[in-house]
């Protein structure tokens, strides 16, 4: 089995740490290929960027030329899962989406700590939009932008820990799930501050896409994510799907 893991963003070392976070958790037998598209953002920390990357994202897996069974998008509130949904057949898993649907199976509400605040509307429409959000306790945002979790580790984790507690303390929120791709190492320590499951979106959707696969379930495209019709389309940059 080959599972495609698309960063949202174009900065390679996070496409690295999403790889081997997806790799870890895979079962033996199941290939990680992670890919970092062509153009967008080095980070996506708004709505122009995640429609670009949405673009991006679409991009990088149809210019993919082996065999894969099944798409990961990983990013945290981001537009595009639909796209890919019409262009493919294969699963495909939204890590914003499994991360709540895993956390429900371990708690009554849960929680989502994120990144900048102007991320927790698009992270909270998603939710509402994918039916997830009834038992979503909070979304909170720690203020670190994306790319500190890489510049400013200790700092990113102290803030990412202490928003975890607090929807826990204050928002009731029993699992905890982390509200973007490159926090996929932090779990041990929100865990060990706050008590409870803390649920990464990554490892969850590659969980999710392999059980998929193994049921042979495939995307239905009896209606709303049936193939775009063909047309001409002017300047668009995918290669034909």
């Amino acid at each position: 089995m080959r599972i495609l893991v698309v960063n949202v963003n174009t900065t390679e070392t996070m496409t690295h740490g999403i790889g081997l976070q997806a790799q870890k958790v895979a079962a033996p037998g199941t290939e990680i290929v992670a890919l970092t598209p062509r153009f967008g953002a080095e980070s996506v920390e708004g709505n122009f960027e995640s429609y670009l990357a949405a673009v991006g994202v679409m991009d990088a897996v149809m210019r993919y030329d082996q065999p894969f069974d099944a798409v990961i998008q990983a990013g945290y509130g981001e537009h595009g899962r639909e796209g890919l949904q019409e262009l493919l057949e294969v699963p495909v898993v939204d890590i914003t989406e499994a991360a709540a649907s895993t956390a429900m199976f371990l708690g009554h509400k849960y929680s989502v700590v994120t990144t900048l605040d102007r991320a927790v509307p698009m992270i909270e429409d998603r939710l509402k939009l994918a039916g997830l959000d009834a038992r979503c306790a909070s979304v909170r945002a720690s203020g670190m932008a994306v790319l500190e979790l890489e510049t400013q580790p200790e700092r990113a984790v102290e803030a990412i820990v202490e928003q975890a507690a607090a929807a826990v303390e204050q928002d009731h929120a029993e699992v905890i799930c982390l509200g973007c791709g490159g926090m996929a190492e932090l779990e041990a320590k929100v865990r060990e501050r706050t008590g409870v499951p803390v649920v990464d979106g990554v490892a969850s959707a590659v969980t999710i896409a392999e059980a998929l696969v193994r049921m042979g379930l495939k995307t239905s495209k009896v209606r709303t994510y049936a193939p775009p019709r063909p047309k001409r389309i002017t300047g668009f940059p995918l290669p034909s799907a």
